[in-house]
């Protein structure tokens, strides 16, 4: 331990025996993490995999699916691992030399989706649903993963939850319908594509739509969830377009947290900046 004299300006090293309780620090992970090289107690609950796994199911709700959960344990460390790696902010600015033509989906025959939504702080959707990428369908159609379709309303009650995530993704946009009142609320994620500069693909957009409706009594209804991604021009990628390059930004992007909680919704506008610019580019080369 460390005792600090405020009048003398001084801190001594003092030798005591660490009692910890597990409770406490059960609900300060991230210092944990911080100062797991300070003793070797420490270091045993950082790397305590029960410990890791209670705080990710806080957060996602989702992960208990054991479709997803067999997946995290393949992990190098586990639940600490998907931690780690859960961060909003995916930074893959710059493509591995991707070609959008080669076949990606015999590397990758199933693709996982676990989704968790989140409304003041509070649960209101969560759902795990998996896509075989191998037929011909799948990689010629319009890459776009279905988890709720407008037929299967996802009524639920809000309700409290105490726990209050700081890696939730920001919405880019939230629109209403003037006629239905629903609310279409747009997460994004700009991706590196195929690296060549100029391009239509040298940026990409992945974008989760959620549509929601609001009853009495305060009741959300999650009305449809879906994913899809699409290029500077606008124009939906295929499927095995999209899984390749999903493929290589979860590989060799970099996890970041946002600084100022910014940071993802300013990546967004400068690529629908660069895709104004592109448009008006090409469209001066046609006349």
């Amino acid at each position: 331990s460390i005792s600090m004299d405020y009048r003398s300006n001084s801190a001594k090293m003092v030798t005591t025996e660490p009692t910890f309780v597990p409770d406490i620090l059960n609900t300060h992970i991230l210092t944990l993490a911080a100062a797991s090289s300070a003793s070797t107690e420490l270091h045993a609950l950082s790397t305590d995999e029960k410990l890791w796994q209670k705080i990710c199911a806080s957060s996602w709700p989702s992960i208990s699916d054991p479709r997803i959960s067999d997946l995290i344990s393949t992990f190098p460390s586990g639940h600490r691992s998907f931690f780690s790696d859960a961060y909003p902010l995916l930074h893959h600015h710059r493509s591995q030399g991707t070609t959008l033509d080669r076949p990606v989906a015999a590397a990758t025959p199933e693709l996982n989706s676990a989704v968790d939504i989140y409304y003041k702080n509070a649960p209101i959707f969560s759902k795990v649903a998996a896509f075989e990428t191998l037929s011909s369908w799948f990689m010629s159609s319009p890459f776009r993963v279905e988890l709720l379709e407008p037929k299967e309303f996802f009524p639920t009650t809000i309700l409290h939850h105490p726990s209050s995530s700081e890696k939730d993704l920001k919405a880019v946009s939230v629109q209403r319908h003037w006629l239905t009142g629903e609310v279409e609320v747009k997460f994004a994620t700009v991706m590196a594509g195929d690296g060549a500069r100029g391009s239509a693909a040298e940026e990409v957009e992945c974008e989760m739509v959620v549509t929601c409706g609001e009853k009495e009594g305060g009741e959300v209804q999650v009305r449809q969830v879906w994913m899809g991604m699409m290029d500077m021009e606008g124009r939906n990628l295929s499927g095995n377009n999209g899984l390749g390059i999903l493929q290589g930004a979860m590989e060799a992007g970099e996890r970041k947290k946002e600084k100022s909680g910014k940071e993802g919704i300013e990546r967004y506008e400068e690529f629908v900046d660069k895709k104004k610019l592109w448009k008006d580019r090409n469209e001066r080369r046609e006349k």
